[in-house]
């Protein structure tokens, strides 16, 4: 379950982390956060992505080793 786990979060953050921050960034700058489950949802999505990269990052640096 744990690779499961690990797949699905580097898995996301390598597809959708330039679909994330895009419409993260448009929806920044054409709307006003006035909701608290919208900034939940950004700050959980780019904490996803985050995540995803220092995961890839550790295993790439494994690799070289």
């Amino acid at each position: 379950m744990k690779g499961f786990i690990k797949y699905t979060l580097l898995w996301v953050s390598q597809n959708l982390s330039i679909p994330f921050w895009t419409i993260g960034h448009i929806h920044l700058m054409t709307s006003i956060y006035e909701d608290l489950h919208e900034i939940i949802a950004s700050i959980g999505m780019n904490i996803i992505v985050a995540l995803g990269f220092i995961v890839g990052y550790l295993e790439e640096r494994k690799k070289e080793k």
